[in-house]
């Protein structure tokens, strides 16, 4: 896939710099409010901690998780009260995907993927389209993760495509893998089908 890029050996700061730079020029082609989605897990917040010094016009970006546990945002596995807590405070809009029904266009997917080739929680056995209808979904993840054993809401693969950039940060030889699998074409997981999918630019930090 021509339209690939992966960067290895990147960073939380590499990172949070190269998205910084993504969000300033969206900020600069127009007047309005700049979207985002970011994913949750362990991985991701160390680079939001980062990012969040950055000096953007945040009362001009709106952060959406790209999903989220079906909990309290005040429980510990709420994505969505560690993103508010992260960047309300410096002037940003952040959804909450319970309360909403429409996602916008976004500047960028800033997407995660888990051993079993899932994003989001487009988890294998939800059988994740990308001509799916809808642009959010509830569902449950089987085996449920021991880690996070709830529901979910997620965006789907429509919604996730609906944007200027993607961008995957990949930890790990074994999730490495898996992408790479998904580029050469070797398996149908659900990071495949979106891969497959994307007519963006895809940028892909190991």
């Amino acid at each position: 896939m021509d339209n690939v890029n992966i960067i290895a050996g990147a960073s939380a700061a590499d990172i949070a710099a190269w998205i910084e730079t993504q969000l300033a020029v969206a900020l600069a082609a127009n007047d309005g409010t700049v979207a985002i989605t970011v994913p949750g897990g362990s991985t991701p917040f160390p680079i939001m901690e980062v990012l969040a010094k950055a000096p953007l016009d945040w009362s001009r970006i709106a952060v959406w998780p790209g999903d989220d546990r079906l909990v309290e945002e005040s429980h510990e596995a709420s994505n969505t009260g560690k993103i508010r807590a992260l960047f309300e405070p410096l002037g940003a809009q952040v959804v909450s995907l319970q309360e909403v029904s429409e996602p916008p266009h976004f500047a960028l997917a800033w997407l995660g993927m888990g051993g079993d080739g899932h994003i989001a929680s487009l988890f294998p056995n939800t059988d994740p389209q990308v001509d799916d209808p809808q642009v959010m979904r509830r569902l449950t993840p089987d085996p449920l993760p021991p880690e996070a054993p709830f529901d979910r809401i997620t965006l789907t693969i429509p919604a996730l495509l609906d944007s200027d950039a993607l961008m995957f940060v990949i930890r790990g030889v074994d999730k490495r893998d898996v992408f790479d699998g998904a580029l050469r074409g070797e398996h149908d997981l659900p990071v495949a089908r979106l891969l497959g999918a994307a007519s963006q630019q895809v940028t892909c930090f190991s």
